[in-house]
């Protein structure tokens, strides 16, 4: 194994300072992912805003443990099922980076040979991209962001780029159902009832083809459509229920274009895809494709010349497109045939599991769908039941209820007959019950007359007796005096909580000490920031 850290000056076209933290396997062979050109970029982010308190200096994003698991692990180890083992993993921050590269140095050794980027924070996805062009050579990048947790073999969605010759090719997920405000650890400000918001999203009649995408959209509001779109097209089926997993393939020449020629955009998901899905029938990004009658002015070009480009356009499509049928609708005797790209679509199956750890909320729900064996009717997703049952629908026909796909496959645990996972070096006392769906990590001691139900906690920790944990997620080297009730609770690592604590839907931040006989409800209870 060969380790190097050092700096390198990228172009002068892109101002980040970027470090290379390089691990290379030199005992395995590598073999190519793909039968084609493509490279893999994860963007890991660094300490998150929407994170904190479970997110500091000593602890990324990346490393956030779910299921015990740091979080990057995940995208890792579905990368390396997929055959995709030579990986740019790009972390915002130079703390970060290092405790980042430091552990997929040891976690993958032999397994995969990965490039770790330190880009400055907040530069978004976008400005993550432009600070490491200059790494990128292939055909097509494959972006994935750290904060996936799914099943999807992101070979699908490469393939379905390649057949049709897309500009971009975005994954789309069934949108994961959250649970209620008052059952998790979303804080208090998150129990104040907000306007729906979900990603709305327009397909063509195949299915194949990305219209609209509008992140974030209120429901209520209108959806304004481009016209030519809808006349190319002809209909357009309009999805509230699915998400952008922030898993893209890119035509590296086309991205690539497109970010210096759109220097304010900032995020991927929320500037470049749009702007690709808006542009597709009046392109802007495929100026290496102009002709030499177009850069002299002139604008009249036979049809044969006509055809030969859209021979061109369709030769690595399956099937004709809306885009091929519109530039066939133009008017050649006035004007130059129009230049498209496609944006393309591949929407996983339901029973694949999908989702992005962005918030607190999907922190606690991740953790208990990892930890969530699915085997009969309780082991439904409880969350989507409470539900259901919470607006009214009293009489629940359980065998058309769609759930979310399985994700406990994906801890890489077996569970035990109990349906939860013990490490054999865990210490449990007298009458302590440790129910199903729970996680109990190496090396952690549980007093006298506990219990731990639908929770994780990690390893080392030491838990006093008659103290109730329920629906939290405790990380490592946690204390937990005698006699406290924890609910919907997420406590970060060396964390003491003092005797007779109770807490329901909060967050303690890493290191804080609880004082005895405290009682909070929908509170972050972290150490100041000196730097504020």
């Amino acid at each position: 194994m060969v380790y190097q850290d050092k700096k390198r000056n990228p172009p002068e076209q892109y101002p980040y300072s970027v470090i290379h933290c390089k691990f290379i396997t030199t005992t395995t062979k590598m073999r190519s992912p793909l039968p084609m050109d493509f490279q893999v970029v994860v963007l890991a982010g660094g300490v998150s805003k929407n994170l904190v308190p479970l997110v500091s200096k000593d602890v990324p994003q990346a490393l956030l443990p779910v299921a015990n698991r740091p979080l990057i692990s995940y995208v890792l180890e579905l990368l390396e099922q997929s055959d995709l083992r030579e990986i740019i993993v790009v972390v915002e921050g130079q703390d970060s980076v290092v405790r980042v590269g430091t552990w997929i140095s040891k976690a993958f050794l032999d397994r995969l040979r990965v490039e770790v980027a330190a880009v400055p924070e907040d530069v978004g996805s976008a400005g993550a991209i432009r600070a490491i062009a200059h790494r990128l050579s292939a055909s097509d990048i494959l972006v994935v962001s750290g904060d996936l947790v799914c099943d999807v073999p992101p070979g699908a969605i490469a393939s379905v780029h390649r057949r049709h010759d897309a500009a971009v090719t975005a994954m789309l997920c069934s949108t994961p159902v959250s649970a209620p405000a008052d059952s998790g650890s979303s804080g208090g400000k998150d129990k104040v009832k907000k306007p729906s918001r979900c990603n709305v999203i327009g397909l063509d009649p195949t299915k194949q083809f990305l219209l609209h995408i509008a992140a974030g959209t209120e429901v209520e509001k209108d959806i304004r459509f481009q016209k030519s779109i809808l006349r190319a097209v002809g209909q357009v089926e309009i999805r509230a229920d699915l998400m952008d997993a922030h898993l893209y393939v890119f035509k590296r020449s086309v991205l690539m274009d497109l970010l210096e020629q759109k220097g304010s955009f900032q995020s991927l998901q929320q500037d470049v895809l749009p702007y690709l899905v808006r542009t597709q029938l009046r392109s802007e990004v495929l100026a290496n494709t102009t002709s030499p009658a177009e850069e002299n002015g002139n604008h009249k070009l036979s049809s044969q010349k006509n055809q030969v480009m859209l021979s061109q356009l369709l030769a690595n499509a399956s099937t004709p497109s809306f885009h091929g049928h519109h530039v066939i609708g133009s008017d050649e005797s006035k004007h130059a045939p129009k230049r498209t790209h496609k944006c393309c679509v591949y929407i996983a199956a339901k029973s694949k599991y999908c989702a992005r750890l962005n918030s607190i909320q999907s922190f606690s729900d991740i953790n208990r769908d990892v930890s969530f064996l699915k085997q009969d009717l309780c082991c439904l997703d409880c969350r989507l039941f409470f539900l259901l049952h919470f607006i009214g629908l009293s009489q629940i026909d359980m065998d058309n209820i769609q759930v979310t796909g399985e994700a406990s496959h994906l801890s890489g645990y077996s569970f035990s007959a109990q349906n939860n996972i013990i490490h054999p070096s865990a210490e449990l006392g007298s009458k302590t019950t440790v129910g199903p769906n729970c996680i109990l990590g190496e090396g952690s001691q549980m007093a006298d007359k506990c219990s731990v139900k639908r929770s994780v906690i990690g390893p080392h920790c030491r838990i006093g007796s008659n103290v109730k944990i329920v629906n939290s997620v405790v990380m490592n080297h946690a204390t937990i005096g005698d006699g406290c009730s924890i609910q919907g609770t997420v406590i970060c690592s060396n964390a003491q909580l003092q005797e007779r604590v109770t807490l329901k839907d909060c967050q303690v931040g890493a290191g804080f000490v609880v004082p005895a006989g405290s009682d909070y409800k929908g509170e972050p209870l972290a150490k100041k920031d000196k730097s504020q």
